[in-house]
């Protein structure tokens, strides 16, 4: 009758080992999923530091490394004063501009209005004696 009678030991050892492949996949593939969606976040506009922003500068204003104007000029980050004022001219400039002094030299801080984009620029020299380049745009 032993003969007869189905042996459920090595049927009972795949089903568990079949269970253990299946959660091994399962928690892969959590893993998988959690890295893909961490690679997908979008980096967020850095806020503009309240303690590097100069005194004329919303708090809330945003930093930007490029601008791009609706009349097709850009604007970057180390533009020479020149460039800036060969490119909008002096009539884009709105009220009048703050003077303070930056860890290199005098820093400028000047409102400009261009094409309908309301920005700010802060001029100052990246190195010792150097010409004053645009070292931070905001936008607000």
């Amino acid at each position: 009758m032993d003969a007869t009678r189905p042996r459920l030991g090595p049927a009972l050892e795949w089903l568990i080992a079949a269970a253990f492949l299946l959660a091994t996949l399962a928690v892969a593939s959590l893993i998988v999923q959690e890295l893909r969606a961490a690679r997908a976040v979008a980096p967020v506009p850095q806020r503009a530091e309240p303690a590097a922003l100069p005194p004329s500068v919303p708090t809330r204003a945003i930093s930007v490394p490029v601008l791009l104007l609706l009349d097709g000029k850009q604007l970057r980050v180390g533009d020479t004063l020149e460039q800036v004022a060969g490119l909008l001219g002096r009539s884009a400039e709105v009220g009048s501009q703050d003077v303070s002094r930056g860890p290199l030299g005098e820093r400028l801080t000047r409102n400009y209005d261009h094409a309908g984009t309301r920005f700010i620029l802060v001029f100052e020299p990246f190195e010792q004696n150097g010409r004053p380049r645009v070292a931070a745009i905001y936008i607000q």
